[in-house]
């Protein structure tokens, strides 16, 4: 853990400094978005949930899509989750969508359908910890509510030279996140902040010449800007080898399930399969998975397509097969819901981001 508080890394002159070259900077170079021109809380709320581990770039077609679909607590929380989760598809991380969706529900319940305003009501509502409540409070209510994101958390580390990884001194961080804070214009002072970190003070080639805190950034001067934050030692991230099975029906319909609600794709539609034991053929996994599954029998046809993909903590190869199905009647046995669908209406469903490739595989042979 750091030894020394950061809070006192600066005096009060240069916390000033700090505050009003920062504002100077954002006034003139801050970023034009939808959320920041008509800071509803909703609008706010919404957009701190998305930029979750997302970049803006990323996020603004989504934003706009949904603002179109709900546009407001009571048309979100009316709304079925599974139409919330197909209007979500894309954006990854689906917990937060669901969160939103419960979210909605109890600001209905609990608060008159009004977004609250005070801290202790705003980070009781799922999907929302101490940052994000922070983000909602500024950007949406002009409170004095420090922010401590991903962002922030690089941009603290360079300005201090911070000698161990953000992880390990959260605490002092925080200290220094709220002692930086301009009281005066705190929606404004929290949004730049993000802003330098998105668009100077990035991972990789931070622009440090264009930086308003270049003079007091001590990892500048001490020509470390690229080897901070300093990184945490981890572990290989681990890789499953995935069969998956397109199983036809003697009417051409194909047989999708609906994963649990909770944990990793939770609540999505997928097509049926699992991991690869050791030493197993994809063939003998996806038979013996379907038969586990499903308690159906299957004959395993041919190979459609291999999908890669990466999760944060999770890399999955997906090798997926052509079958058709022989006897049984499928049973939910490991999940929430079966269907047999056709294969123009499985764009009506909410499937990840990996399964969306299996279908457009076999949009391209049919």
């Amino acid at each position: 853990m750091v030894s020394s508080p950061l809070s006192s890394a600066f005096n009060r002159q240069e916390i000033e400094q700090l505050r009003r070259s920062l504002l100077n900077w954002y006034d003139r170079q801050g970023r034009d978005l939808p959320w920041r021109r008509e800071p509803t809380p909703y609008r706010v709320w919404i957009s701190e949930i998305m930029l979750q581990q997302t970049q803006v770039k990323t996020v603004l077609p989504y934003f706009d899509r949904w603002l179109q679909q709900y546009p407001d607590v009571k048309s979100l929380a009316n709304a079925d989750i599974q139409q919330v989760l197909k209007t979500w598809q894309g954006l990854g991380y689906y917990a937060r969508a669901r969160n939103l969706h419960r979210a909605a529900t109890l600001i209905v319940e609990r608060h008159n359908s009004e977004f609250p305003n005070r801290y202790d009501e705003v980070i009781d509502l799922p999907g929302i910890g101490r940052s994000t409540a922070g983000g909602i409070l500024s950007g949406a209510f002009n409170q004095p509510v420090a922010i401590l994101d991903g962002n922030v958390k690089r941009v603290l580390a360079r300005l201090t030279a911070l000698p161990v990884p953000p992880s390990k001194a959260v605490k002092s961080l925080w200290a220094l996140s709220e002692s930086l804070l301009d009281r005066q214009r705190p929606r404004d002072f929290n949004q730049a902040f993000m802003d330098l970190g998105a668009t100077l003070c990035t991972p990789k080639n931070p622009a440090c010449l264009l930086c308003p805190w270049r003079e007091s950034c001590q990892g500048y001067n001490l020509d470390l800007q690229s080897e901070l934050p300093m990184r945490e030692t981890r572990n290989p991230i681990p890789h499953k080898h995935i069969g998956v099975a397109v199983i036809v029906g003697e009417d051409g319909k194909i047989l999708i399930d609906r994963r649990p609600p909770k944990g990793l794709l939770g609540g999505m539609w997928e097509f049926p399969g699992g991991k690869i034991e050791p030493n197993e053929s994809v063939t003998d996994c996806i038979r013996r998975e379907i038969k586990e599954e499903l308690d159906i029998e299957i004959e395993v046809g041919e190979h459609l397509i291999t999908v890669e993909h990466a999760y944060t903590h999770l890399k999955v190869s997906l090798n997926v097969y052509r079958c058709r199905h022989r006897s049984g009647e499928p049973k939910p046995l490991e999940c929430d819901e079966i269907r047999w669908v056709m294969l123009d209406e499985l764009e009506d469903y909410p499937f990840p981001k990996a399964n969306v490739k299996i279908i457009e595989a076999l949009r391209q042979a049919a």
